[in-house]
């Protein structure tokens, strides 16, 4: 074999001088030269492109799939999470142990490392800033007493089901979604709230306990308004984050909270919301394929 390429590599390259051939035919540069020379071989026997088998369906379900993901918008404008085919009890706490599952990501953490640092930033004016918004006038003491009740566990989660019986009676799947997401978040919120309080034990500005940190009305109002932002976009939702705001400021008026656990509650309550609308929304599929020759497994990552 090794005799009949040099033979063949000798003809090919007779217009080089006998020395410089001496050097390229050497045993181990033989070896190398062969390498694209076996290539040639193996692609000249190959079949034809018009003889192979059409790939398999699923490779062409994938390579679809990846296509229509590529042209989705860059622009991130649409961002909606899809409506579920079911949102009865069942997908509700299906999508609840999900939402457990997911909560540790690299965005939650980011968001607890940017809530933490703002809480900490402002730590030094937790004991002078709710002096500030104390008043004496019944006026401002009016507008923030329904606050309590709007960011108030029971009444947020009668809310989201309310909302959610509204799509479930009248055959309404998005407005069911809503609500289904309403409560998951608030779900969630809870289930990071209270472990902090009860860990922490800080007592309250008024002295009235030690579950001051974090703020649950606001981490729930904001998780409620990070639903919403998620369901109906940025204009329905800036009535919902300005009464998530109304609602924190109310706990420090009431001077039942200092400024970073309200702070620190909102981190908490974007988490819950993005954590139960978020989640899905950018995932990867492994698809087997045969091909002539053997296998192969299809990549794509939709978002």
């Amino acid at each position: 074999m090794r005799d009949h390429i040099r033979k063949h590599i000798s003809a090919r390259l007779s217009f080089v001088p006998d020395g410089l051939m001496a050097l390229f035919l050497d045993a181990n540069t033989v070896v190398i030269l062969a390498i694209p020379l076996l290539l040639s071989v193996i692609v000249v026997q190959a079949p034809d492109a018009t003889e192979l088998p059409p790939p398999a369906p699923a490779a062409v379900e994938a390579v679809d799939t990846l296509a229509d993901a590529q042209q989705q918008p860059a622009d991130g404008s649409d961002k909606k999470p899809a409506t579920p085919p079911h949102t009865g009890v069942r997908a509700l706490l299906d999508g609840l142990r999900l939402d457990i599952a997911n909560l540790p990501s690299r965005p939650n953490l980011y968001i607890a490392l940017a809530g933490g640092g703002a809480a900490l930033a402002v730590h030094p004016a937790d004991q002078t800033f709710n002096v500030h918004l104390r008043s004496h006038y019944d006026l401002v003491n009016g507008i923030f007493a329904p606050a309590k009740y709007f960011g108030d566990t029971p009444e947020q989660v009668a809310l989201s089901i309310g909302t959610y019986a509204f799509g479930r009676i009248f055959d309404e799947p998005k407005v069911s979604h809503l609500g289904m997401d309403l409560l998951r978040a608030q779900a969630i919120s809870e289930l990071l709230v209270e472990p902090l309080k009860f860990s922490t034990h800080r007592l309250r500005p008024d002295g009235s306990n030690y579950q001051s940190f974090p703020s649950g009305h606001s981490a729930v109002t904001f998780a409620a308004a990070t639903v919403i932002a998620r369901h109906l976009g940025w204009r329905h939702a800036a009535v919902a984050y300005a009464v998530a705001s109304y609602v924190a400021a109310s706990r420090l008026h009431d001077n039942v909270h200092y400024l970073s656990d309200v702070v620190f509650g909102a981190a908490v309550g974007t988490i819950a919301g993005r954590t139960v609308t978020e989640h899905g929304r950018e995932t990867w599929t492994l698809t087997p394929a045969f091909v002539p020759g053997g296998a192969a497994v299809l990549v794509a990552r939709v978002r």
